[in-house]
């Protein structure tokens, strides 16, 4: 019997750290262990062992063990509430649990574990709320944001009325079930600040998660954490703040399906083309040809199309053809095998062994030399490679992307690239336009790109003044996206946590700008007056002429938007809207 019992006490020592009391009873109704969390919360020490249970703890049990229940009755679960007064005079609250335990075969009746949990500052705190300081109840339940309350073990008191109309869950329902079944799938690891509130005291947010309403639905919401204290500063549970987020995440859904793909934004014709056709390209396995000029993307939209086909979860693996001298291409590229020259002491698997199930994405497809295009272009016939100084043949699965800035078609007519090939990767073609041809996407980007650039460093997102505002929409970008990141990220590092003004900007944009200014008096003129009212109605039309929006997204203030939209002649086309 003792060695039956033995695993039974390393149950009372593992509640014991959950502070829940636990006395071992035998079948003879003996106390065979008590663990400390019991002495303290019921008085049973030491020398409880080998007592009766019905003798020690008469005074208090209302209710028999289920060691002691009638030989001819099988022993079943009891839960019973009781309240009392410890020797120190302190009324307590405990729920005590009567499990019966049977030996291995689950034949024979072993005894009982009679497990006790306080909740007596629970049971206070829902007094509090729920009877007592009816103020309490009242202005809780009159917030337009949802409460709940929860005890130290994550089961909710308290469900407020705007969590009701928020969740669709009637309160009656939802009380005294885990709150962790209210959150929506892998978002229940989101539970994990609430304990942590609990433990340490500390409030904590949660930016957005999801719950789940009574009819099942996912709802983005934010929660807000703090901790529930008793009278004696101890803490009791937690009370969480839900915000609903529906509208918010509704908008910036339409507006990522409308003016993103992945991390892609641009309303531009030329873009939306772009997104329009993406999803199809993505999940298709043909060969793409992604042509435009340096700088405007085009290992991003390589990115992107990997990321959105079948093969995303595979390697995508990236090889600069002009970054290579032509005698290290190959080798690069195909890999090599032992002795196929001096220092090749041992196999090197190449980029295409490297990306086998995945993608594989040639940039600058146009300095490739012409004794390497034969090879490639046999593994998009077959499938297949030799290895440099190999006699055996490579099978790969691999998709094959290709990126370049050059006329590949003018490069056939000159003999300097080969037609099979060109017409084998030209399969899809994409081709990404310059900065200059979407100048409408300016405001939109600069947000992106400096939203972007300020989480990565940690930083609060810098407002732009007028001034350089004026200078960033006129630029014409001959570097395209990345020249903007670069000017951006100059200016973010400069400003610090000010507004970012012409000052900010690199000294070549300052001056150039300076060059390019009109008379004093005339902000705009000629061409750059066209250009930015342009910008503006592209960015009112954004923001379907909203114009508290369009000004944040331009990053100046509501009367200089006045300002300008009166100086183009846009005020009455506005009409009354905010």
């Amino acid at each position: 019997m003792d060695a039956y019992f033995f695993n039974n006490r390393d149950i009372c020592r593992f509640l014991d750290a959950l502070a829940i009391g636990a006395v071992l009873v035998g079948p003879d109704g003996r106390i065979i262990a008590v663990n400390r969390s019991a002495e303290q919360l019921i008085g049973a020490g030491a020398d409880a062992v080998g007592q009766y249970w019905e003798n020690m703890f008469r005074t208090f049990s209302h209710g028999r063990s289920c060691a002691l229940a009638p030989a001819s009755a099988a022993p079943t679960l009891q839960r019973v509430g009781i309240d009392f007064t410890d020797p120190q005079g302190e009324h307590r609250s405990l729920t005590r649990i009567s499990y019966p335990l049977y030996q291995e075969d689950g034949k024979i009746f072993a005894g009982c574990l009679e497990v006790f949990q306080d909740h007596s500052a629970f049971k206070d705190l829902l007094k509090r709320v729920w009877y007592e300081d009816r103020r309490l109840k009242l202005i809780l339940d009159s917030l337009d944001t949802g409460v709940v309350t929860v005890d130290r073990g994550g089961h909710i008191t308290f469900f407020n009325r705007t969590a009701e109309t928020v969740t669709g869950h009637n309160r009656s329902r939802i009380l005294g079930r885990p709150f962790a079944e209210l959150l929506h799938g892998d978002c229940r690891q989101d539970q994990g600040p609430l304990q942590e509130t609990m433990a340490d005291g500390t409030a904590r947010s949660v930016a957005e998660t999801w719950l789940l309403t009574r009819a099942g639905a996912p709802l983005p919401v934010r929660l807000h954490s703090v901790p529930l204290k008793n009278k004696e500063g101890r803490t009791v549970g937690g009370l969480v703040t839900v915000s609903d987020r529906s509208l918010q995440h509704q908008y910036a859904t339409a507006m990522r399906d409308r003016y993103t793909f992945f991390d892609m934004v641009g309303r531009a014709p030329a873009m939306q083309q772009l997104f329009d056709i993406l999803p199809v390209v993505a999940e298709s396995d043909a060969t793409v040809l992604i042509e435009g000029p340096t700088g405007t993307g085009k290992d991003l939209l390589a990115k992107v199309i990997h990321q959105a086909s079948g093969r995303c979860r595979n390697p995508m693996v990236k090889v600069n053809c002009a970054a290579l001298p032509d005698s290290l291409l190959e080798s690069e590229i195909f890999g090599y095998v032992r002795g196929a020259f001096t220092g090749a002491d041992k196999d090197k698997p190449g980029r295409f062994q490297e990306a086998d199930g995945g993608t594989i994405f040639l940039d600058e497809i146009g300095d490739m030399p012409l004794s390497l295009q034969a090879k490639l272009l046999r593994v998009l016939e077959d499938g297949e490679f030799y290895p440099l100084g190999s006699r055996k043949p490579t099978r790969v699965d691999v998709r094959i992307l290709s990126a370049t800035n050059q006329d590949l078609e003018g490069m056939v007519e000159e003999k300097r690239f080969r037609k099979d090939l060109y017409y084998r990767l030209n399969v899809m073609r994409m081709e990404m336009p310059p900065l200059r041809q979407r100048a409408g996407d300016l405001p939109l980007l600069i947000s992106h790109i400096l939203g972007r650039l300020a989480a990565v460093k940690s930083l609060p997102v810098p407002a732009i003044g007028e001034d350089a505002m004026e200078v960033l929409l006129n630029h014409t970008y001959p570097g395209n996206v990345r020249e903007l990141e670069n000017i951006l990220e100059h200016a973010l590092i400069v400003c610090r946590k000010g507004p970012i003004t012409r000052a900010h900007l690199p000294n070549a944009l300052q001056r150039a700008g300076a060059a390019a200014a009109p008379p004093p008096r005339v902000p705009l003129g000629g061409r750059i007056r066209a250009s930015e009212k342009h910008s503006l109605i592209t960015t009112l039309d954004a923001h379907r002429w909203h114009r508290g929006d369009t000004a944040a997204a331009l990053g100046i203030d509501r009367s200089t938007l006045w300002r300008k939209m009166k100086r183009h002649g846009l005020l009455s086309a506005a009409g009354n809207l905010p």
